[in-house]
């Protein structure tokens, strides 16, 4: 039986060929590495290499030249059928063609483990997404960075990384603060006390409900008048005014309001606080849940306060001779880095910045013992890269471990046009009404349809239509095909074991076979540039190549030989498509 091609064995058979042929011809270049590359037209066959052209100038020969010698000492073998010389210098391989079909019985033998890899070697990675502040629902900017995180991490699980899933939450500082004005606001609004609800307070109606709940559990419990509330606050700026005093003075009547909050409410502004934190992390919770997107670890950026890390870390970097006092702040030497600007760490008054806290975090990271942390943030974050890499080689950490993935923002389009990324309340559309319209797996799919740091144009309308130009439909849809085949074949799949996979030899065939054997090496490639559209390309060129197939030929045809080996192969195409989609977390419905 012919070499499966998908094994790690067939690439390494080919290149140990070659290895030979380059020791008889250059042997003192026999340590130049090997590489075979994929052919992007098929008709220049299986695999290429470029070893010729990376042996010219050592040998001082044409390209050509050493590509001939090479083959004219390339040990024979039953693993290649065709090798010629092509273009510059470039040695294209055809394979026998059993050893393309024979990964049929590799992928029926191996089910949902086809395609693994030990790429990874079992190392530990920390993916860090979507870490949204718990400040309200999750918006479709954010949808986007959760479909491409839990994509990636399942793609690092199936390369053989050992992945742990982490939602950073912001759960202290300022905006938990505003939260939990707003709701209070809200709350007394409820019982009659009105105040002036401050511009720059959260809007959404999700306050208005957390603040009803607040009255049906404890009643009048946290009511103080409105008087008390504005007493001594400064004023706001007249309506629309928009300059940057006008917004300092918003932002400083918000800041009072806060702290009358706490003073008015004392021990009890915890319960308001925690109320909003809690109702809107559980509500972040669900929703990512019924996306199909789950975390191992949900890591409180309070616990970094509470046991003194922030402080801790600081203090390293002031130790270390990287932090300077001006103006009564302390300020690190960030553009010793190359930052634009140094940052400051802790203010005049005692308090750690968010930058604080973010180093320490990232301390914290690589002290719990990652050997790569992957963080993924919004594009608009580019930024602040070269602080925080600047801040993990300042504490003599390996910054090389941390890897930044930019997810940019997604546009809607409906009709050809662009749709409002806003409700009537203000807010961006909600990632639960982006899944309400158009369903979970066309969101899932879409955003993992473009590299994350690329502009992403969702077409709500093709993401509802079932056409073959909807590329999740096309996939899906390939696979009930499969499925309704198999159903009329109606034989034990065991028996396919011993299927005469010969009779696959129509180029149809041996065209969807050869995809199938380069499966795995999809994902270890999509592993490494952590790139898992490359998984829906190549999903959508497998169902591709399926349906051309199957509008071409009758599957279950009289000769029982042959409409096994039809079956097993269709089989195949239906396990790695249920592979591929369950990286990319898309169901795979029997039906359609």
């Amino acid at each position: 039986m012919s070499q499966d091609v998908n094994s790690p064995d067939a690439k390494a058979r080919l290149t140990a060929l070659l290895q030979q042929a380059l020791s008889s011809v250059a042997p003192d270049a026999a340590a130049t590495p090997i590489h075979l590359e994929r052919p992007r037209d098929p008709t220049h066959g299986d695999f290429a290499t470029n070893l010729a052209m990376q042996l010219a100038r050592a040998l001082k020969k044409n390209p050509r030249e050493i590509a001939n010698q090479l083959l004219a000492e390339l040990p024979p073998s039953s693993l290649v059928t065709r090798a010629e010389v092509a273009g510059a210098g470039f040695i294209n391989f055809t394979l026998d063609a059993g050893a393309k079909t024979d990964v049929v019985k590799t992928v029926l033998a191996e089910t949902g483990q086809f395609g693994r890899s030990t790429a990874g070697g079992g190392q530990k990675v920390q993916v860090e997404f979507v870490s949204a502040n718990p400040t309200g629902p999750l918006h479709v900017g954010h949808g986007r960075g959760a479909a491409y995180g839990a994509s990636l991490s399942s793609l690092l699980s199936f390369a053989g990384w050992d992945v742990t899933r982490e939602y950073y939450v912001n759960d202290a500082g300022r905006q938990m603060d505003i939260l939990g004005l707003s709701t209070w606001l809200r709350y007394l609004d409820q019982h009659g006390e009105s105040v002036a609800f401050p511009p720059n307070a959260y809007q959404g109606d999700y306050v208005r409900e957390m603040a009803q709940q607040m009255t049906q559990a404890h009643g009048v419990k946290f009511v103080r008048s409105a008087a008390e509330v504005i007493a001594g606050t400064p004023g706001l700026p007249e309506a629309g005014r928009g300059d940057d005093e006008a917004k300092q003075q918003r932002e400083l009547h918000l800041d009072a309001l806060i702290a009358q909050a706490k003073a008015l409410l004392g021990g009890d502004w915890h319960y308001v606080h925690q109320h909003a934190l809690n109702e809107q992390l559980e509500d972040c919770r669900d929703d990512l849940k019924e996306f199909g997107v789950e975390f191992e670890v949900w890591y409180s950026e309070k616990s970094l306060y509470d046991t003194g890390l922030v402080a801790r870390c600081v203090a390293l970097l002031e130790e270390k001779g990287h932090i300077y006092v001006q103006n009564g702040a302390k300020w690190f030497r960030s553009t010793a880095f190359g930052d634009e600007k140094d940052r400051v760490v802790q203010r005049e008054n005692g308090l750690f910045t968010y930058f604080a806290s973010d180093i320490a975090y990232h301390l914290n990271k690589f002290e719990r013992g990652f050997d790569k942390v992957i963080n993924i943030w919004g594009a608009d974050h580019h930024g602040y890269i070269p602080r925080v890499t600047g801040a993990i080689k300042a504490l003599d950490l390996n910054a090389d471990k941390l890897h930044v993935a930019l997810v940019q923002f997604a546009v809607l389009y409906r009709n050809g046009q662009k749709a409002s990324m806003s409700t009537r309340s203000g807010e961006f559309v909600t990632l639960r009404e982006l899944r309400k319209e158009v369903g979970n797996d066309a969101c899932r799919f879409f955003y993992a349809l473009r590299k994350s740091d690329q502009h992403l144009d969702f077409d709500l309308d093709l993401a509802k239509s079932q056409t073959n130009e909807n590329p999740v439909y096309y996939i899906q849809y390939a696979h009930a095909r499969i499925c309704s085949v198999i159903g009329q074949w109606n034989g034990d799949a065991a028996s396919l074991a011993d299927a005469d996979l010969s009779l696959l030899s129509n180029p149809r065939e041996l065209t969807i076979a050869n995809q199938l054997t380069q499966f795995r090496e999809v994902i270890e490639n999509a592993a490494r540039d952590l790139a898992p559209h490359l998984i829906a390309f190549y999903l959508k060129d497998l169902a591709g190549e399926f349906h051309g197939w199957y509008n071409a030929e009758r599957m279950l045809v009289d000769d029982a030989a042959l409409r096994d080996a039809r079956v097993a192969l269709a089989m195949a195409v239906r396990q790695v498509i249920r592979n591929g989609l369950a990286i990319l977390g898309v169901s795979c419905p029997e039906t359609m």
